[in-house]
């Protein structure tokens, strides 16, 4: 961790209002040719913290944008952490049901959504009463049970409204990806935030920077927009990942910053109007939320340039647990050389400025480098565990510190490897099988386009090793031919035992690969998990 950290914990509020009145004349945001200036977004969501407050929302209270990405949908965000709220991402491609389960169960008070969203709406307003605003012009008649947008800011001051809110207060409600269980709620408290944006700040050039959001700003885009606000960074809002749109914002707008998960960045590296686009005012292009393949990687150098930057966070611990900047992966940091070799590529990064990293046993007593174990953190940005769940909570902070739920390894030289899921580790034979060490290999094998791991049920080895892999098209693979290439790769016992092709893999509202759905067929039957 830096040696200087300042004092971080206090409420995030006063970067926002700083970060407004330094840059009130730049635009802030470019939404479908709609643009908005630091100056407009302060009145706006001022507007919306203010008519909350008349309308009975306290500091404290829950929140929740129920909305895909737009102009309206970041001030509604922004508005309720202006009024001392705590604002529940909501992903409007889950379910309604979900949607709707995660509203009652975490007590929302106000709902500020898209006309999409209406019945679900109307459900909220009929179980919880509290506010209900929809995300639409005044001339159009609302289709839920609330007020139009313009209509409930009629007449109301656009001066934010003077709120006290300390450290250790909640300011967002994300909930985890629920692969494993039902989504928990996690705490993002004032101090975290306040840790990342110091963080962020630290590392800013002092360049006027263009974030393009094409990724849900309920995840890891919005959390990292609300951050760039700090250094005065124009944000690019795409309504969802459109590949060729973001191709043309890139270019278009000059996009300086962006996030993407690997599955989309494969997308890209495919398009047919990548290798026309012009990419040079790319200074980082980050990708996360999944291993990446090392084929796919390197080949995102040679397409993006000397930009890609890795890292590793987790919603109970956001963006700041590790980081490798684009010049760490090139040997001896020089970015007009060559890229480390593919053994050092598969490392997530170093500890950041915010972090203290260690690998833990299952004690939570830390580990001598190059033993694998646990992935523990500390740092300011860890949350402050789980909503009105102190069980779970405790099973992730031991010791003092966070428990990741990951097997890593940190090597002599700081370098932080992630190898698995601690929940994804195969046992078969009485041998610990990684998944994603064998995902590794199968990526490695030209024509596997996707490739997921899991352990189905076996009677001699309690587990065995089986991959579901989709296929580039006209790849011509067959079974024998990428276990004989994985046993080569990682020896018999890692190897799959079987192969199963598919067309499409299923994927979380996240776009994460869903091992939990790909795995329940061959356990149904077995009266097992494990």
């Amino acid at each position: 961790m830096h040696p200087d950290i300042p004092d971080l914990d206090h409420s995030f509020l006063p970067i926002l209002d700083e970060a407004f009145r330094t840059y009130a004349d730049n635009v802030c945001v470019e939404f479908e040719g709609r643009t908005a200036t630091y100056a407009e977004i302060d009145a706006a969501s001022a507007k919306v913290a203010n008519a909350l407050r008349r309308d009975g929302f306290a500091p404290g209270d829950h929140a929740a944008v129920y909305s895909a990405n737009s102009i309206d949908a970041f001030v509604a965000a922004i508005g309720i952490v202006r009024a001392g709220g705590v604002w529940i991402p909501l992903n409007p491609r889950n379910t309604p049901s979900t949607n709707l389960e995660i509203l009652v169960r975490f007590s929302c008070h106000a709902l500020l959504y898209q006309p999409d969203h209406a019945d679900t709406a109307n459900e909220i307003a009929d179980r919880l009463g509290g506010i209900q605003v929809e995300l639409t012009a005044g001339d159009a008649e609302p289709l839920g049970p609330g007020v139009a947008l313009d209509v409930w800011l009629i007449d109301v001051s656009d001066a934010a409204p003077a709120v006290d809110r300390a450290g250790s207060d909640t300011l967002c409600l994300p909930q985890t990806g629920g692969t494993t269980g039902v989504p928990k709620g996690v705490m993002l408290s004032h101090r975290n935030f306040t840790a990342m944006a110091w963080g962020a700040h630290e590392r800013w050039d002092g360049t006027r920077r263009i974030t393009l959001c094409a990724a849900p700003m309920t995840h890891v885009t919005g959390r990292a927009a609300l951050l760039a606000l700090g250094t005065g960074a124009k944000l690019v809002i795409l309504g969802a990942v459109d590949l060729e749109r973001i191709l043309r914002s890139i270019e278009k707008h000059k996009v300086t910053d962006v996030f993407l998960p690997p599955t989309a960045i494969y997308g890209l590296l495919d398009h047919p109007d990548t290798r026309d686009t012009d990419f040079s005012s790319l200074r980082s292009f980050s990708y996360g939320s999944a291993p990446m393949s090392i084929p796919r990687l390197r080949q995102a150098f040679d397409v993006f340039g000397p930009v890609m930057t890795g890292g590793f966070g987790q919603t109970e611990c956001p963006m700041f647990i590790a980081r490798r900047e684009p010049e760490d992966h090139f040997a001896n940091g020089d970015v007009t050389g060559e890229l480390v070799d593919d053994d050092c590529l598969r490392s997530v990064g170093s500890e950041t400025i915010l972090s203290e990293l260690a690998i833990v046993d299952d004690d939570a007593n830390p580990v001598p480098r190059g033993t694998r174990g646990e992935i523990a953190v500390k740092g300011l940005m860890v949350s402050e565990g789980y909503y009105e769940n102190p069980e779970e909570t405790a099973k992730i902070r031991r010791n003092g510190w966070h428990l990741t739920g990951d097997i890593g390894v940190i090597d002599e030289t700081g370098l932080l490897f992630i190898i698995d899921r601690k929940k994804d580790m195969i046992i078969s034979g009485g041998f610990n099988v990684y998944s994603t060490e064998v995902e590794q290999a199968l990526h490695a094998i030209d024509g596997v386009a996707e490739a997921v791991v899991i352990g189905i049920p076996s009677e001699q080895w309690g587990e065995e090793v089986k991959a579901v892999v989709r296929l580039d098209a006209g790849a011509e693979l067959g079974e024998t031919e990428i276990i004989n290439r994985c046993k080569a790769a990682l020896g018999s016992v890692m190897a799959p035992k079987s192969v199963d092709f598919v067309d499409e893999l299923p994927h979380t509202a996240v776009g994460k690969i869903d091992k939990k759905a790909i795995r329940e067929p061959f356990w149904a039957e077995s009266g097992r998990t494990i």
